[in-house]
């Protein structure tokens, strides 16, 4: 690569920086937010968990037994600890674990 294109990469890559940590204050500098971001707050983080959960479950194979039973049942198990105890880290550490298990006594 020569000079020229090194630093015209540098300088998008300064840009870029400057305006990712420039956009908060710019946007949030008023009092009142706007009634957008509310409601962006609000479902934003629902709807990115569930395209987690769908992206989780897109490498089975759900008509070959036992390829997604596991992550089925631990699926399941996460979402009752969750609606249970309302605790994110006890149903994700809840789910890991019984997965791990599920998955050792599955291949057995």
């Amino acid at each position: 690569m020569d000079t020229n294109r090194l630093l015209l990469i540098v300088l998008v890559m300064a840009l870029v920086t400057f305006f990712t940590r420039a956009i908060p204050f710019i946007f949030f500098s008023r009092k009142d937010p706007p009634q957008l971001f509310s409601y962006l707050q609000i479902y934003i983080p629902p709807v990115v968990m569930l395209i987690l959960v769908f992206s989780s479950f897109k490498d089975y194979t759900f008509t070959v037994f036992p390829d997604g039973g596991p992550a089925v049942i631990a699926g399941l198990a996460t979402a009752l600890v969750h609606f249970w105890k309302h605790n994110v880290l006890l149903s994700i550490i809840g789910g890991t674990v019984l997965y791990m298990m599920l998955i050792r006594f599955y291949t057995l």
